[in-house]
């Protein structure tokens, strides 16, 4: 914990709140692989804390203490992917519960809800993203038991209402849980507009660098339903290998700079393509055109996030020669790294994605965005 009162989210990420290694006076944190404690003759643990490591591991201490203190939370947990984090939240419910959820939202998640839902005994209720009736029209009170949103949408970027959901929720007696893989604390806090649970892909910005799979759940409070969360991940086994700890609380030193540069980038990049001959729309709520611009002025605090869609006029072959032709932008899946990415998102989902085919998903990095500008001008020659 920080020694210092009252320092911006800034400090607190690069600093990993003050982090000092207290056997060794090592600035960065110790990275713990053992699997298992040693007990005294009386066979007591020798730390209290630690006696397995399904259970717990040192080495997630810093990087769950900073996510916790920049989401303004009590406690967040590591999980060895987001998918696994959103799973162990999702089987806290009850069978007979009921959750709801958007059409269009990482379809990975999407698609295991489908299935696990119907077999876990949940009701699962989809509801359009871009409609601000749906959600209110959906949440049944009394049954539903959790909202999950995510905000922005990936890949649409509609931007939802938070506290508006917080208080369609609460009323109806249900939690609200918040995906802000995309937005990150240093764009939004949902617990500040009424969140009880935050979920990140920690794979993606929180990292920051391609190079680990991770997931974490912030909460609200200490309540019995997080309880229920934490002994699932001990139980399940859904436990973050303690090197990738190491290089997520790495990662989270810089994450304010580079949240920032790919914000910055991407809002040049949008304002370059909009309008463009060969493109028919940007999707980028940081363009006073989109739907959700003026909401995601309150809701986004200094930017409006790194990823954004390009419709490409002339349809899905177009498309997938703008990716074809690319040399600066990186083919590949997923986002949030330093690198600049490029997807047909419809390819990667495959038959039954919502996403049009035209539709082309950019993830913006830290390059010079110039660099990336005339990549793109030059794919579509």
């Amino acid at each position: 914990m920080s020694k210092v009162k009252g320092l911006s989210p800034e400090t607190i990420s690069a600093q990993a709140l003050n982090h000092i290694d207290a056997a060794t006076g090592g600035l960065s944190p110790a990275i713990y692989p053992s699997s298992t404690y040693v007990r005294d003759e009386n066979y007591q643990l020798i730390n209290s804390r630690h006696s397995y490591g399904r259970a717990e591991n040192p080495g997630y201490a810093v990087a769950e203490k900073v996510l916790a203190e920049l989401e303004g939370a009590p406690a967040a947990l590591l999980f060895s992917s987001g998918t696994a984090a959103a799973m162990a939240i999702v089987q806290s419910l009850r069978p007979g519960d009921q959750m709801v959820a958007p059409k269009i939202m990482y379809w990975g998640l999407r698609n295991w809800l489908v299935k696990f839902c119907d077999n876990w005994g949940l009701g699962l209720d989809l509801f359009d993203a871009a409609d601000p009736d749906a959600l209110v029209n959906t949440v049944k009170k009394g049954k539903t038991k959790l909202v999950w949103i995510e905000t922005p949408c990936n890949p649409s970027w509609d931007v939802i209402d938070i506290a508006a959901a917080a208080d369609i929720a609460h009323r109806a007696g249900a939690r609200l849980a918040v995906d802000s893989t995309v937005a990150t604390p240093v764009l939004t806090q949902p617990i500040k507009y009424g969140a009880d649970i935050v979920v990140h892909s920690a794979t993606k910005y929180l990292n920051g660098h391609c190079d680990i799979i991770a997931g974490a759940v912030v909460t609200a409070k200490e309540d019995e339903f997080w309880e229920r969360v934490c002994e699932l991940r001990t139980d399940g086994g859904a436990i973050l290998g303690s090197f990738e700890a190491f290089l997520l609380q790495r990662g989270m030193r810089t994450l304010f700079l580079r949240i920032r540069k790919a914000c910055e980038s991407a809002l040049a990049l949008a304002k370059h393509f909009d309008g463009h001959a060969g493109v028919e729309a940007v999707i980028y709520p940081g363009l006073p055109n989109h739907p959700g611009h003026e909401l995601a002025k309150r809701q986004m605090d200094g930017g409006f996030g790194g990823m954004m869609c390009i419709q490409v006029k002339g349809g899905a072959d177009d498309a997938l020669n703008i990716v074809k032709r690319c040399k600066v932008f990186t083919r590949a899946t997923s986002f949030g790294g330093v690198e600049s990415l490029i997807e047909h998102r419809y390819s990667i989902e495959g038959e039954g994605s919502p996403v049009p085919r035209d539709w082309l998903r950019l993830s913006i990095g830290i390059e010079f965005v110039d660099d990336l500008i005339a990549d793109l001008e030059q794919a579509f020659e």
